[in-house]
């Protein structure tokens, strides 16, 4: 049997070698990958991560989907924006851009932790090209909520604070490579990125409560990150599950359960 630090880097490989294109936002570039053929699948990654993230879907859903994966703009591989300015509506447009770019009509999208408002953002800004969405341990905010002060991620007390924050994330199903892997790619991400990105999360301006009637997966956490009433209330259309003995990262803790989950859903979005 392969041990488990082989399939990763077998996995990553795969990721790798996969085609990765640039997209435009404002003038920068954003990284992107496509893999297999078939309906289209966004997915669509947390703060202070990037496409990597995926590493244990991209070759399970690309032998029967077209699975595009992406680094939102100051992530992974992707510029920061032009005027340093990050919001929920410039994340949007940035998988707009891919999508147009990737020549996909209409596809589900997922989105994981930050990924959550991102594609629930974009399902408002372009609701024609959405098939279904998928909540991976995502937020949920509710416009009139209380407001959660969060610290600044900037300086060493700033880099300090995400670590913190990033080891909170962790179970008991993290493996110590996963928590290596998530530790390099969080705290690797720039400055500039996570307090920009931090601070466009928990802006209440874009926070809306209009209901989204679109076919929407719902897969959390055993101590998830959104309330359930939150939720329904939002998405109303939504098949909610939780994984046990996972944690924040659980598509990459428990891909099995994960996968099996998605692969129900998107037979019944794209039957």
């Amino acid at each position: 049997m392969l041990s488990r630090r082989i399939v990763f880097v077998l996995l990553t490989s795969l990721m790798l070698a996969a085609p990765a294109r640039a997209a435009d936002v404002d003038g920068a570039k954003v990284h992107w990958t496509s893999t297999g053929s078939g309906p289209a699948i966004i997915f669509v990654h947390g703060w202070t991560c990037d496409e990597t993230s995926w590493q244990g879907q991209v070759p399970a859903f690309s032998k029967q989907y077209r699975v595009i994966t992406l680094d939102l703009p100051g992530h992974g591989k992707s510029d920061l924006p032009k005027d340093g300015m990050f919001s929920m509506a410039l994340f949007a447009r940035a998988v707009e851009s891919v999508r147009a770019e990737a020549k996909v009509d209409r596809a589900v999208f997922v989105g994981h932790s930050m990924g959550t408002p991102v594609i629930r953002t974009y399902a408002l800004m372009y609701p024609a090209r959405v098939a279904g969405l998928v909540l991976v341990d995502g937020l949920v905010q509710i416009a009139g909520g209380p407001s959660i002060p969060r610290p600044a991620m900037v300086g060493p007390e700033g880099l300090k604070a995400r670590e913190n924050m990033v080891r909170g994330m962790f179970g008991p199903a993290t493996t110590p490579q996963l928590q290596q892997h998530i530790m390099k790619m969080m705290l690797g991400t720039k400055e500039a990125t996570a307090d920009g990105a931090m601070r466009a999360t928990w802006d209440q301006s874009w926070v809306k409560n209009d209901p989204i009637n679109v076919p929407v997966l719902g897969v959390y956490a055993a101590r998830p990150v959104a309330s359930r009433d939150a939720i329904t209330r939002i998405f109303p259309k939504v098949d909610y599950h939780e994984i046990p003995g996972s944690a924040h990262f659980l598509m990459m803790e428990k891909p099995d359960e994960f996968n099996q989950l998605l692969t129900a859903f998107l037979k019944t979005v794209y039957s």
